[in-house]
């Protein structure tokens, strides 16, 4: 996660410095979202029927190749934003089918009661790489260029294969009941087990608003993140290690809201959920109306605490309300909110270039303000959720 962030702050800066362009920043940005929605499902099944952390370590091999690949171009000279689209594009396909095999993991390991709690660790631990790897990428970007930022990212993503490798023998298959975990290969299974996925989620009223939720929040949210360059060279008229520590107070922001989670346990679970919704609306609102880089240093705070409050609690109760058979599954139709995220910052850009970098989120923050006014009212059993 790391390394991740470090990514995602030096590859939108990169694109943004190489094309000046907020239309070719959102397609970049999007390439990851075509493999994930065509192959997370695929990587639920897989999850589902399959070691679960064999899967997570491939998928950290394979983010390592694709950093060090950029790297290399980079330090050649040979780089274009083609080559950057290519590399988001395989990442993708990678989350597609590591991410799934992580969240299901972690019931198998703590237990079915510690869900929430681990949970929000989780997200504290991402929420501390939020905080300090943006930090390092902008000053690292500034003095030694995004070529060595790659290089130092790549050995992030080797080094959390050794980290992998220190999780005891966890990450056993559910096999279901349609077949052995031997026939996950053959394509009618894969689809017959895909179906029955889909049909489980389609009969749980619950996990359909959830996710829900997740989907809205992620379009409405998220994109903000990824044309901050717009915000930090056309509006505020500064540098990569500005647009840094924005992100690292978000991340700050974050922490403190996964450690708040965490202590909560099973309590009140479900305003909290909607009060996170409303804060990132209104955040995002502040920071489209105010164009200070102060101001919204500021802001990025209770941005990160809202983030936090609404990633961890929605995916904890969704972990919750799956079955242990399902889990695999119903978590890579989560992860198609995350495939779904890219597409939502190609809007966000092409608003930019026509609107503004202001006016592309302040219509995004409007429209999450009024979706979680919709769940409040017309769903009233999620602010009821303990």
């Amino acid at each position: 996660m790391f390394g991740m962030n470090m990514q995602m702050l030096v590859r939108s800066y990169f694109v943004y410095e190489l094309e000046n362009s907020g239309m070719l920043l959102g397609i970049v940005n999007a390439g990851s979202a075509i493999p994930m929605l065509t192959l997370a499902l695929v990587g639920g099944v897989i999850a589902d029927r399959l070691n679960k952390k064999r899967i997570i370590q491939a998928g950290q091999i394979l983010a390592g190749i694709v950093s060090l690949v950029v790297a290399i171009l980079i330090l050649t000279e040979n780089v274009t934003w083609v080559h950057l689209l290519i590399a988001s594009i395989v990442q993708g396909a990678v989350f597609a089918f590591m991410m799934p095999a992580r969240q299901a993991l972690i019931p198998q390991m703590v237990g079915q009661k510690l869900v929430s709690n681990a949970v929000a660790l989780n997200a504290a631990a991402m929420s501390f790489s939020t905080l300090a790897a943006p930090t390092a990428a902008g000053l690292l970007y500034e003095f030694i260029g995004p070529g060595k930022v790659y290089l130092l990212i790549t050995v992030l993503n080797f080094s959390s294969i050794i980290f992998t490798m220190l999780i005891k023998n966890k990450g056993y298959s559910v096999t279901p009941k349609n077949g052995s975990a031997s026939d996950s290969n053959r394509p009618s299974v894969l689809i017959s087990d895909m179906l029955q996925g889909l049909k489980y989620v389609r009969n749980n009223s619950f996990i359909l608003i959830l996710l829900a939720i997740a989907l809205s929040t992620t379009i409405l949210a998220q994109p903000f993140r990824f044309i901050m360059p717009i915000f930090i060279v056309d509006i505020y008229g500064l540098k990569a290690d500005s647009m840094g520590l924005l992100v690292s107070v978000m991340g700050l922001g974050a922490l403190m809201g996964s450690i708040y989670i965490a202590s909560l346990g099973n309590r009140l679970r479900g305003k909290v959920l909607l009060v996170s919704s409303y804060l990132s609306g209104f955040s995002l609102l502040l920071i489209a109306a105010v164009p200070l880089y102060l101001f919204a240093a500021l802001i990025m705070l209770p941005l990160g605490l809202g983030d936090a409050g609404r990633r961890s609690i929605n995916m904890a109760l969704i972990m919750e309300e799956a079955e242990e058979e399902y889990r695999g599954r119903v978590m890579s139709i989560y992860m198609l909110n995350w495939g779904l995220m890219p597409l939502g910052v190609l809007p966000a850009g092409f608003m930019a270039d026509w609107v503004g970098g202001q006016g592309s989120i302040a219509v995004l923050a409007v429209l999450l303000i009024l979706f979680t006014v919709w769940i409040t009212f017309k769903h009233p059993e999620i602010r009821r959720y303990q």
